[in-house]
This record gives structure tokens, sequence and C-alpha cells, in this order.
């Protein structure tokens, strides 16, 4: 029985899943896919900036349990594990996973065995009290939400650090939602937002007209509570100021501060030879394999924690299938494939709940071609089929 072990319960990993199951399955029918996720539902993490305000998104429209999604495949042939990879021995075919179990949710070690391993843990911020990727558990991540949509909601003049398409879309959809009533800030560590990009005039003009305060050159040093809580604690505390330390020297005091930077991989469990020594991201050929030798010819790697060209949904969703139809060549006998990416790079954004900006190579998109690419939804609708695989 050919076993695949997918580790990642993120949008690489279902979707590759779910295409074994649906498409290779046919012509291995004794394949079982392992699926191992630290977080039992899917999270629709596009959706955290919407999801912080107060009234806008119910937990089902950001969340689902992915077992459910799972339910209609045959028994035997998928296997739903609740834990976190610890190590992986390329040499011996195997991945050790702490899992939780008992109704206490105590831990145990597993070992699993596969014939080919898909890597797709993604990545988490270094601050785990945001949202914006599955930092922890189902209930932890809802938690954290719930948590930060209170403090939004008393929240009377909020700093947003980082001006990458996070940040700018975490402070349009605050603005949007509040217009004058707070004072929404955005800080830029370089001159301008969005790294510099050929739309970030735009979206500077946009984020304006909503009343955001934009500063640039403006580099987050350290933060503090100023009710006597460590900075570790800026959003877990209910009350009290955050003192935000500029690397100028700057001071700036905020109800509500929410970081949006600082994100590294989660590849911790990958042997060394495996990753870029300055990025610890995983080194793949252009077929998504694994390089670096040692038995990794049958590691697959995508998503986050590769993040080649760059990390980006619609880059992530191409390699997960690349990656999907490379295993069922592979396990049919004949040869991986180049995995086709887009021929051009993509960037779009959503400025609050009407408008957006974005451009395709070259070519600007008109603001409501954003509104309704991604802007009107932020692709939620998309969730229960993600879940269930109807969606490919």
């Amino acid at each position: 029985m050919p076993t695949v072990v997918i580790l990642g319960g993120a949008y690489v990993g279902v979707k590759v899943a779910h295409c074994l199951l649906k498409t290779t399955a046919k012509t291995v029918p004794d394949l079982k896919v392992v699926l191992v996720t630290k977080n039992s539902h899917f999270y629709w993490n596009m959706a955290s900036v919407r999801a912080v305000v107060p009234g806008q998104l119910s937990e089902d429209q950001y969340a689902l349990p992915i077992a459910k999604g799972f339910e209609k495949y045959p028994e035997g042939s998928f296997q739903l594990v609740i834990g976190t990879a610890e190590a992986l021995d390329t040499d011996a075919k195997t991945v050790k996973v702490q899992t939780t179990s008992g109704a206490g949710g105590e831990a145990a070690d597993q070992t699993f065995s596969y014939d080919h391993l898909v890597l797709a843990t993604g990545s988490r911020y270094v601050d785990a009290n945001v949202p914006w990727k599955a930092n922890g558990t189902h209930e932890e991540v809802t938690a954290t939400l719930k948590h930060l949509q209170q403090r939004v909601a008393d929240a009377k003049e909020i700093v947003v650090a980082g001006a990458g398409a996070t940040g700018v879309e975490l402070a349009g959809e605050i603005a949007f939602e509040y217009k004058k009533d707070k004072k929404v800030i955005l800080l830029s560590g370089d001159d301008s937002i969005l790294g510099g990009d050929s739309v970030a005039a735009a979206a500077t003009n946009e984020l304006k007209k909503l009343g955001v305060e934009i500063r640039t050159s403006s580099r987050v040093a350290s933060t503090a509570q100023l009710d006597g809580g460590s900075s570790s604690d800026t959003n877990n505390s209910t009350t009290g100021k955050t003192e935000i330390t500029l690397q100028n020297g700057e001071k700036l005091t905020a109800d509500l501060y929410l970081p949006t930077m600082g994100v590294v991989p989660n590849s911790e469990y990958v042997p060394a030879k495996l990753l870029n020594d300055r990025t610890k991201l995983v080194e793949v050929d252009d077929r998504f394999r694994v390089t670096g030798g040692g038995g990794a010819d049958n590691v697959w790697a995508a998503g986050d924690i590769v993040s080649k060209p760059k990390a980006a949904f619609v880059l992530a969703d191409m390699q997960a299938a690349g990656v999907a139809k490379n295993i069922d060549l592979v396990l049919r006998g004949k040869s991986p494939a180049a995995v086709s990416l887009l021929p051009f790079d993509v960037h779009i954004a959503s400025v609050g709940r009407e408008r957006g900006i974005g451009r395709m190579g070259f070519v600007k998109l008109f603001s409501f071609m954003v509104y309704q690419m991604k802007g009107k939804t932020l692709g939620v609708e998309r969730l229960p089929g993600w879940v269930d695989g109807s969606s490919f």
C-alpha cells in the first residue's frame, strides 16, 4: 500500500490530499493519504483582516472542520492526524509527529512511514498573538480573533505595523468600518508602503481617502505595555495602552498595536541539508521536489515553506496542483514534470470593503476589478469547496 504523508492542513496540504484521493486513487486503488495538521479546522486566513472587525464574519465563514470534508472517501484511504511534525528522517522515510490524544489532550509521539512526503507546513508570525496565519490550534486561533474583535471595538487609536499587503488590507478594513471614529496609523519600515511596488501610490491614495495616517521610514524597534505587561502580552492585554518605540527613538502610544510583519517558515523539523542556510526555506527544483539528496527524491514541498518565487495564494494553488500531479505520475511509473506557474507577477490587495489596488505584470487593475476579484468577500465563499474538494 503506497502511503503519501502530507504535513500541513492549509491551502496546499488540503488540496494535494483531495487531488490524490480523487484522481490517483483511481489508478492506484490501495493508495493511503495521511494528512498531519495542528489545526483541526481549515482556516481561511485571507479573511483574517476582516474577521478582526466585529460583526463582519461568523466563525463558520473563516473556519470549517477538515475531517468532514474527507468523509466521502473509502474507509482506510485517508487518515487525519492532529499534531505537529517534530523530526524528518529522509533515509528511513519516516517523520515523527507530536500528537494530542485523550480527553486531557495529552501529548504523544507517533512515527509515520511514507513512500512520498509533502512538506506544506507554511509559515507563521513571530508574534503568536495575531491571527493572520494559523499560529496555533483552531481553538487558539478562534480565541485570538474574538479577543481582538473586542480590542478593536474598544480602541480609539490603533497602530498597524508593517505595510505589506496584510498591513494595508488590515488598516483599510478597520478604517472603512469606523470611518473617523477611530484613528488608524499604518507604519512602514521602508520609504513607501508595499515595498515600493508600482501600485503603492494607488494604495496610499485609497488609504488616505479612508482616513488612515501613513508613516513611512518608521520601523518598530520594540513595544511595551504601559500598564506593566511585557511586550509579548501586547495583544493579550484587555486594558492599557501600548508604547511603540521606533528605530529612530520616537515613541508612539496606541490603544491597540497590530503587527503584520515578522514571518518565519515552519521548517524546524526539516534536516538542515534540505534548507536554504539564510532563509530556512526548503529548497526545491522546478518539479517542486526537494533537493539536497539523502533520500529526498520522494519528498515534495510547496507553499510558504518554499516561497518560490514568493509567498502568494495563487502560486501556492498552482504549486499544490503540480505536486499532486507529479506524485501521481511517479506512482504510475512515469517521470515528474516541471510545474507551470504564472508567466507574470500578480499583486492585488483590498483596501476597505469597496475598493482595491492591483496589477498583473505591468498592467494596472481598476479598483472595481480588485473589488470583484478579492475585496468583496476575501474569498470566503470558496471555503466549503476547498474543504470538501469540490473546488478542484
